[in-house]
């Protein structure tokens, strides 16, 4: 539909790079939608895009950044099932153990034994292939194979995880085929062309000269082009598809004329037979004895009178044919397993022998014998790469026409062929041939020809010649497709230290990752045995099957909405059986690499989980985990925590500035350093205004809060409210925070440090409604004062107390949270002190036994002290406060005047008195002194108190002053002490103590009208401050109850007031409100 004049949206899942874009919406049928072009297209529009969809090649990033990365267009592909995906699983599965090891394991395990192996592991991928069916068929499937499924539907960590396990275990298949390839060489195309002679040690090192030789010319033809590497696919396809059918003809061809494979027997025990020799210890010949190669093997001469061998000479030496053929009933001699100890010589089951009792220097070399101790777990291991390359076609799914039909019929029709090849070789392999020819794994006792090609037709070149392409070809593939697995990895950007591999050369072949995975492959080669390589492989690819079944069985047990495969014929039962059997097959294998295996993916999980980027692919963990947390949810929400479970959900209440930025980040700090309870952590703030105008300042503002919690390490959630006012948006947070059972149970917030400043009336309105809120929705509160001063989680303190001050009982969290804060590095190495307050009434000696005990029974470690607190009288300092905070207190109700009229208010009124008082009046000097010097420390040398009245505040304000205006008295009255004069004054005479209040009232007249229950809060927070100061002024952490605010809302800012005293001169505080339950038992 060109031409229309509809813009070609964009989209997320679409390649739309080559469709053109229109700027205006001209069409008028649509026009009730057309503001809405920008982000829905029209549905012609995007069926068109559809339709010119182009997959995407292999190792680039994921389909879903396209509109970040320009990508080539290439050729409509064009494969379809058969050349793209039956072909190459065919080729993949069928290589250098059937033609190598399969007669040696059905040799030493027996038909039986060995058609279960087979069945085992055949079972295994054919079940990986219906899940992988699943998942390939569950939308499109760029190129990218194994890793994309299962790390779009496992998610990043397993993705990677899993992702690396199967780079792994391709890179040492390539070893393994190399490996192979050296083995043909050396054993059968050119024994004379090893380097080393000697014994087994020698041909391992003739296999490490060779194969690394091999590897590097490998590397060399991978790097100059994979183009050359996949013309010669077909090639290679052909060796192994003209070995097989040479086998079957073989067969055949044995029913009626058995080929002459003459097998030497000395009692029951094999003989080496590299050579054609008599298989007689000696001949007659013109009437003379003539002594045999084998007489001189076992004699060291030719001399008929030489000592022999015991064995030797008490057994008689017979041939059999080696392969005796299908009719010859031997298919019932090799159905039951033969395991041996490794040097176990290789012995006929029924031929008669006689033993000698004591074995004498036997030269083993002339024997068959077992390189390795063999058992039926082993065979297992060798075997399982045979299986492997399922994957193949999937790896391929960029070129083929359709493939969401291709994969699951092309896979599971090259398993089911494959598995018919094996299984049917098995029974045909224990009918034809010898059963020490099949236990004789080098082919030694048949001339040193390949065993799978005695029983070849027309010759056993063909198996020979075909076997050594065949593993050439699939250690090239190996090396091609390995590197570009890796880079696919890499350019995820999931495993930060990866992404140098993501880069190559300018035609994007992958030159880093072919580095690497020639390295690796290197690693394998040296291990130098074939049976020792093979384990390996096996555990890698079948920790990759495993995760391939996890994650169908975890979509379709999910049941999300997304998952709507194709291919139908799958069930999370055969998934969860595919899994079960890969991961009985791990430690049936080698249950010791299996565990290692488990480690390097745990391993990479855990890396890519603390230090990878993080990825959204609408994986399915991510969705387990959505049901497991709904699942959890309902069942919490059952009932209220018992107070064993009991710990602080934080609901951190943040202030922003005008740029959206935390003005108190470190109260993050302290919430990461709270989190040893393990408990919820919600994160909120309020933006005054409307959303729908505030839509961008939030998005901002949660970008710059979860950045800030990335940085201070706070676990939790993030959520902003916009509400028409701040105090409502509290509300909202504190009322519909969290959800069902995981809601918030403690409010943590910083004291608002501008509450005095005239020009915002608000903030203490709202500290003092959040305290109230929080009571209403039994809720604790902690508030975190001098909040710049706490540390940052870097910090460390490596000295001091915490003080505690228990006042009042608050069902525990005084004791709870310093218990908690010193789980974390920054408070580990402060000690935990207890204070109480005795009045005149109570036992201070049996208080602090009692709290000791109570602390024992908790299982809490702290020093215990018990702080008497005598009644006196209310001194001058504490009158002379409650008047400075009421005088304030009538200032701000006159805040309703005009905004003029409020400005000249705000600057007629000083608040020098406010925060620097310290001393009282004159009239009663020994009580100021008692008073004063409690409030003094040590260090101090001198302290100013000034009582200032300033006369035309009173006068300009006479509404809110009255029972000022009528006292003259100066302008500024000023009354300065020093500590020497404090001490002085202490010993003077007493009766000024007992003096009335007419006394001092008749200082300040204005003192007798103040209310009186402000003057006992604000004597009892002078009190305690002084004493607090006394104890814990060098405390690191001071912990406060903190006092309800009053039930008459007209005493709100006095509250604060009385807040600020009680906190006065210390230097972090934490004032602790409990929630009104107990959150601390001393029941186990």
């Amino acid at each position: 539909m060109k031409g229309d004049g509809i813009p070609r949206e964009s989209s997320p899942f679409i390649n739309n790079d080559s469709m053109e874009r229109g700027n205006i919406y001209e069409g008028k049928n649509m026009a009730l939608f057309e503001e809405e072009m920008d982000s829905n297209p029209m549905v012609s529009s995007l069926l068109n895009k559809l339709a010119n969809y182009t997959n995407v090649t292999q190792g680039v990033v994921e389909h879903e950044e396209d509109e970040d990365s320009k990508r080539k267009e290439i050729k409509a592909p064009r494969m379809g099932t058969f050349i793209g995906v039956y072909l190459p699983c065919l080729q993949n599965i069928l290589g250098v153990i059937l033609f190598l090891r399969l007669t040696w394991i059905v040799g030493t395990a027996g038909v039986l034994q060995s058609f279960i192996i087979v069945f085992m592991c055949c079972s295994g991928t054919l079940l990986t292939a219906i899940s992988m069916s699943a998942i390939a068929t569950n939308g499109v499937v760029p190129a990218g194979g194994s890793y994309y499924m299962i790390s779009r539907s496992l998610g990043p960590e397993f993705g990677g995880a899993v992702g690396i396990c199967f780079y792994l275990g391709t890179t040492f298949a390539g070893a393994m085929y190399i490996l192979g390839t050296i083995e043909i060489l050396l054993k059968y195309i050119s024994p004379n062309a090893a380097i080393f002679e000697g014994g087994e040690e020698a041909m391992l090192n003739n296999m490490r000269v060779y194969g690394t030789c091999i590897l590097a010319l490998m590397a060399l033809v991978v790097f100059v082009g994979v183009k050359y590497v996949n013309k010669l696919a077909l090639v290679f396809l052909a060796c192994v598809i003209l070995s097989i059918f040479a086998i079957y003809a073989g067969v055949i061809k044995t029913a009626f004329e058995p080929p002459n494979f003459p097998v030497c027997l000395l009692g029951n025990r094999t003989l080496v037979r590299d050579t054609d020799f008599p298989c007689v210890k000696y001949y007659e010949e013109n009437n003379m004895t003539v002594t045999t190669k084998l007489w001189e093997n076992f004699c060291g001469s030719l001399l008929l009178n030489a000592t022999c061998d015991e064995y030797f000479i008490l057994n008689n030496v017979t041939e059999i044919q080696g392969i005796p053929g299908v009719a010859s009933g031997v298919f019932l001699d090799n159905l039951w397993s033969v395991y041996g100890d490794k040097f176990a010589i290789v012995e006929k089951q029924d031929q008669p022998s006689v033993p000698v009792l004591e074995e004498t220097d036997v030269k083993i070399k002339n024997y068959v014998y077992s390189d390795i101790m063999t058992y039926f777990t082993m065979l297992v291991g060798i075997y399982f790469p045979s299986v492997t390359g399922i994957m193949a076609g999937s790896n391929r799914s960029g070129d083929l026409r359709d493939a969401q039909k291709a994969i699951p019929t092309g896979t599971i029709l090259a398993i089911l062929t494959t598995s018919f090849i094996y299984l049917s070789c098995i029974v045909l392999f224990g009918a034809c041939i010898e059963g020490v020819v099949l236990r004789d794994k080098f082919g030694q006792a048949v001339n040193g020809n390949l065993v799978i090609g005695t029983l070849a037709w027309p010759s056993p070149w063909v198996i020979v010649i075909g076997s050594f392409f065949s593993t050439c070809g699939a250690g090239l593939q190996s090396l091609t497709g390995a590197p570009r697995l890796l880079q696919a990895i890499a350019r995820d950007g999931i495993v930060p230290f990866l992404q140098v591999f993501g880069h190559g050369k300018a035609n994007g072949e992958p030159t880093w990752a072919l580095l690497l995975t020639a390295l690796i492959c290197e690693i394998g080669i040296l291990i130098a045995s074939l049976d020792s390589v093979a384990p390996i492989l096996s555990m890698f690819f079948l920790m990759c099957y495993l995760f391939v079944n996890l994650a169908c069985a975890v979509q379709t047990l999910l049941r999300t909405p997304n998952w709507r495969p194709r291919f139908k014929y799958y069930h999370w039962t055969l998934s969860f059986l595919g899994m079960s059997l890969c991961l009985a097959l791990m430690f049936i294998c080698s249950w010791y690499y299996a565990l290692i295996a488990m480690l390097i993916a745990g391993c990479i999980y855990k890396y890519i989980e603390y230090r990878g980027a993080e990825k959204e692919w609408g994986d399915g963990i991510r969705g387990l985990s959505l049901n497991a947390a709904r699942y959890a949810l309902l069942r919490v929400e059952q009932g209220p925590p018992h107070t064993k479970n009991w710990r602080p959900q934080v609901l951190v209440l943040l202030n922003l500035d005008s740029e959206q930025m935390v003005k108190h980040p470190r109260l993050l700090s302290f919430t990461s350093q709270l989190k040893a309870g393990k408990g919820l952590t919600i994160v909120g703030t309020v933006l005054p205004g409307i959303y729908l105008d505030k839509f961008t300042e939030a998005q901002r503002a949660e970008e710059n809060i979860r950045s800030l919690m990335g940085a201070e390490r706070t676990k939790g959630f993030c959520q902003i409210v916009v509400s028409s006012t701040v105090r409502d948006g509290i509300s909202h947070l504190i009322q519909s925070a969290g959800l069902g059972g995981m809601k918030h149970n403690t409010v943590l917030m910083a004291w608002p440090q501008s509450w005095k400043r005239t020009d915002n009336p608000f903030s203490w309105k709202n500290f003092v409604d959040t305290v109230r809120e929080t009571t209403a929705a039994h809720q604790a509160l902690l508030v975190a004062k001098n909040m710049d001063s706490f540390p940052m989680n870097q910090e460390r303190f490596s000295e001091g107390n915490i003080d505690v001050w228990w006042i009042v009982h608050d069902g525990g969290m005084l004791m709870l949270l310093p218990f908690l804060l010193r789980q974390h590095k920054v408070w580990r190495k402060c000690k935990m002190r207890i204070f109480t307050v005795a009045q005149m009434d109570d036992n201070s000696i049996q208080m602090k036994k009692d709290l000791q005990m109570f602390l024992y029974h908790l299982r809490i470690n702290a020093e215990v002290e018990v702080v008497e607190m005598f009644e006196n009288d209310i001194s001058a300092f504490t009158y002379e406060k409650t008047l400075v905070m009421e005088q304030r207190s009538q200032m701000l109700k006159q805040m309703q005047l005009s905004k003029n009229e409020r400005e000249r208010e705000i600057q007629s009124i000083t608040d020098e008195s406010r925060g620097s008082i310290r001393k009282k009046s004159r009239s009663s000097p020994q009580c100021i002194g008692q008073d004063v010097d409690n409030l003094l420390p040590n260090d101090i040398q001198e302290e100013e108190a000034q009582l200032i009245h300033d006369r035309n505040t009173a006068s300009r304000s006479t509404g809110m002053v009255k029972s000022h205006t009528a006292v003259a008295t100066p302008d500024k009255i000023q009354m300065t002490w020093t500590k020497e004069k404090l001490i002085s004054e202490k010993h003077k005479n007493k009766e000024a103590c007992l003096s009335s209040y007419k006394d001092i009232f008749s200082m300040k007249p204005e003192w007798g009208n103040l209310n009186q229950s402000n003057v006992r809060r604000m004597h009892t927070a002078v009190k305690l401050n002084g004493v607090v100061l006394n104890k814990s002024q060098h405390a690191q952490l001071v912990l406060l109850n903190m006092p309800g605010p009053p039930k008459n809302r007209h005493g709100d800012e006095n509250y604060m007031e009385f807040l600020e005293v009680l906190t006065e001169g210390l230097n972090r505080v934490l004032l602790v409100r409990g929630g009104g339950r107990e959150v601390i038992t001393i029941y186990s």
